[in-house]
């Protein structure tokens, strides 16, 4: 199944909790082609992050970079054998937890790393922000009870929140599609996900905004 308008690459993204690993699985699922996902569970600091961010931060966000540059790695080589990929993540925003949990000296560091793995990622051809309130999200964080993650305070998710909101209501290197997904429910609704299906089908440049109206920046 194609995805509308020759959108060979597409990236789901959003804040803790909203949803995009899921949302990205079934659209690789339905246009029968791969998913390219993150894997946090997979970092060794991340537990540790959320009792003691100071400490673990850095450890953390690196684990993190090399762990994206093997993806790039990945992404490379699938993109010589596949006509298409939904990721659950945009390479770029890598450097947006970075800048919310390093001091200078460790945001140094990571930025001379960065500018040598990450340059090359590609651009994709659409990405869908989705987004939700912080109550919602920590909701969805508590049932889906991941053990790394049952430390992790409101407080954090809200920057988080306000940080991905900033990010990808600016971001100008692909088309965004903004989706609320706290009033709907494309993973367990039928007609929410083909409403979702069809926004993806529909060509625009820019900014789209699925439902509902666009929430103000300060």
């Amino acid at each position: 199944m194609m995805s509308g308008d020759g959108r060979h690459f597409i990236v789901i993204e959003g804040p803790i909790g909203v949803g995009k690993t899921s949302l990205a699985s079934r659209l690789a699922e339905t246009y029968g082609c791969d998913a390219l996902l993150e894997a946090a569970e997979e970092n060794p600091f991340l537990e540790r992050f959320y009792q003691e961010p100071d400490a673990a931060a850095f450890a953390t966000q690196m684990h993190f970079l090399v762990q994206r540059s093997r993806q790039l790695d990945q992404l490379q080589q699938q993109r010589l054998f596949s006509t298409r990929l939904v990721a659950d993540f945009l390479f770029s925003k890598d450097r947006l937890f970075a800048e919310l949990n390093l001091g200078s000296d460790e945001l140094r560091l990571y930025n001379a790393v960065y500018a040598r793995l990450a340059m090359h990622a590609p651009r994709p051809d659409l990405v869908v922000y989705l987004e939700a309130p912080v109550e919602v999200l920590m909701a969805r964080v508590r049932k889906r009870a991941r053990p790394q993650e049952q430390t992790l305070s409101s407080d954090y998710l809200q920057r988080v929140s306000d940080a991905y909101k900033a990010f990808f209501y600016r971001y100008d290197d692909a088309p965004v599609l903004i989706i609320d997904a706290a009033s709907i429910n494309p993973l367990d609704s039928d007609a929410d996900y083909r409403a979702v299906l069809d926004a993806l089908g529909q060509p625009f440049v820019g900014r789209r905004y699925f439902n509902p109206l666009p929430l103000a920046i300060n």
